[in-house]
This record gives C-alpha cells, structure tokens and sequence, in this order.
C-alpha cells in the first residue's frame, strides 16, 4: 500500500510492527518480522532516511516510529510535487515531439505503430490510461486483444474502468475462449457475442481508438486514431455491433424466484450464442445428456415446447436481457 511512496514490503512492515509495538529493540522487531537483525536494522535506517522512524534518545538501543499522520503526509507531498513535476515534463515533451513533426495536424489524428511488440504496448498503454471505459471488438484471430495477459484489465477494473467486449462466436471455441470469457465476466466486465465482428478494435474514454492491420506477409501494424471523425466513426462502429450482438452469461445466479440458476443460464447463453449442444459440453466440461436435460428443464421452466420459443421467451423473461 506504501510502495507510491518508496517503500517496499520488508519496509512497510517494519514500519507498520514499529506504530503498533511503539518502541521495540532491533532483536525485538527482527523476530516480529521474521528477519534477520542485520536486514531489520537496514530496514530502519531506511525508515530513519524517510522520517519514519528514529533511534529513541531516552532508551539507548531502541527505536520509535513516528506519528504517521506527520511522517507519511511529509512523504505524500513529496510525492504529489514528485508527479506535479512528471506532469509538466510529460506536457513539455509531448509538446516538443508535436513540434518536431513535420505535418503535426496529421499525426495528432492518426498514428502508425509498427511491430508485434510495439502494438501490444500500445493495447496496454490505453488500458492503463482509461479512466472510464475500454471497448472492444475481438476477432477468432486476436493479435492483439486476447484475455491471456489480463494484469491490465484488472488493475483498470479495480480503479473502475467499464469494460464493454464484443467477441466472435468462433472465440468460444478457442482452446482457452470459455476460461477467459469466465474470467472476464468475473471481474464484471459485459461480453456479448456476434457471429462476426468488422475488425479488431478498441477504444478507450471515446478519445482514443488502436485498429491492429494484420497481414500474413507484413509486420504487424496498427492505427492508433487520436481524434476527429475517424475516432466517432470507429466508436459508433463498436456501438452499432454491440446493439446487435447477444449477451453472454457464464458462472450467473438467477436473481428471482423462478429464473433459472447459474449452470442452466450458462448453457442457454452458449446455444443462444449459436453454439452446439455438443459444443456446449465440451466447453463447459458436461456431458451431452447433462446439456440436454438442462435445455428440456429451461423449456419447462419458460412454458415452452421448442428451442425457437425459448430463445423468444428468455428475452421476454430477462433471462438474457441485453444492458
């Protein structure tokens, strides 16, 4: 929790045993800490160098932390002065390499990123910077949105970031699709499914969009389009195919009385989807009977007598209720 101010867990610790005991003895802290007394002791003098702590002058030999209301808003304004001034460097720089560009007014619309490398920075970067939602349009082939390397997804997810996900059906049959589908839906991101999406696309807070330009002889490549019509037309793009597309629940509770559970929504979403039953199974980890006799229970449940019927019915129902 301290690490924005410098400290490491070995710090922080030390810091947080010495505000709890008060006043402790090298020997003391060490054994609270599981260290060894050499480690604990540079361990104090770093917190010493951060004002977080001192050598008691009226008990030789031991030390005291210091009041973290004073200590730690000390480090918090230093720190606050420490990004004011990246702030400014960052606007400075960006300012420059605007300058430096030979058609700025061109460049600040679209942008050429080049490289597998360089386009994945480029992904995580704008989900690292989104401070309200990412959208996402993911094709059976992703080279560059994939579920795989979901550290970003969940560090935007935590600061509250809404994630919008449109996937072609034939991601559901990918080896890992339904594991990472799960888990998207699980950090309460919203994915629906269409048979086919235009191209690969996403687009953070409405302001900035990446279209990976994939090709079997080429690097790959991407645009990232930074403003103007060509970013309202790829956002209206996404929400065009999201209007249309069919939501997709995995791992879900029915919420009332009557509604089915989680295993059944799970295997209505699938077929809904355009899946098999087959596929189903095989995805979900059932066998085939066991899909079958969750579709005959859904058809009961909703009063119906053919799989058409109960598709019209969920959506009546709520059961699959686009958001």
């Amino acid at each position: 929790m301290l690490g924005v101010l410098g400290l490491d867990e070995t710090h922080e610790a030390a810091y947080r045993t010495l505000v709890s005991v008060g006043v402790a003895e090298v020997p003391d802290l060490a054994r609270r800490l599981t260290l060894g007394e050499h480690d604990t002791e540079r361990a104090l003098r770093l917190l010493e160098r951060h004002g977080l702590a001192a050598r008691s002058t009226a008990r030789p030999g031991r030390w005291v932390a210091a009041p973290p209301g004073v200590a730690l808003g000390a480090l918090l304004v230093r720190q606050r002065h420490e990004l004011d001034k990246a702030e400014l460097a960052a606007a400075l720089l960006a300012e420059e390499y605007r300058a430096a560009t030979t058609e700025p007014a061109v460049h600040d619309l679209v942008e050429v990123v080049i490289g597998a490398r360089a386009v994945s920075q480029r992904f995580l970067q704008l989900q690292l910077g989104a401070g309200d939602e990412v959208c996402a349009l993911v094709t059976g082939r992703p080279t560059v949105v994939s579920g795989r390397d979901n550290d970003a997804e969940e560090q935007a997810a935590d600061r509250g970031v809404r994630y919008r996900v449109v996937v072609e059906r034939s991601v559901l049959d990918l080896p890992h699709g339904i594991t990472e589908l799960s888990a998207a839906l699980g950090r309460d991101e919203e994915v629906r499914v269409v048979d086919r999406v235009p191209t690969e696309l996403v687009v953070a807070d409405r302001s900035q969009a990446l279209v990976p330009l994939a090709s079997p002889t080429a690097e790959p490549a991407a645009l990232v389009v930074h403003a103007g019509g060509l970013l309202e037309l790829l956002t209206g793009l996404f929400e065009s195919v999201w209007r249309d597309a069919l939501p997709l629940r995995l791992g879900t509770r029915g919420i009332a009385e009557g509604e089915p559970d989680g295993p059944d929504l799970e295997v209505l979403s699938l077929l809904l989807a355009g899946m098999t039953d087959a596929s189903v199974a095989q995805q979900l980890g059932l066998g085939l009977r066991t899909v079958q006799r969750r579709v005959k229970r859904l058809m009961e449940l909703a009063g119906v007598t053919t799989r058409l019927q109960l598709g019209w019915r969920a959506y009546e129902r709520g059961w699959v209720t686009r958001r």
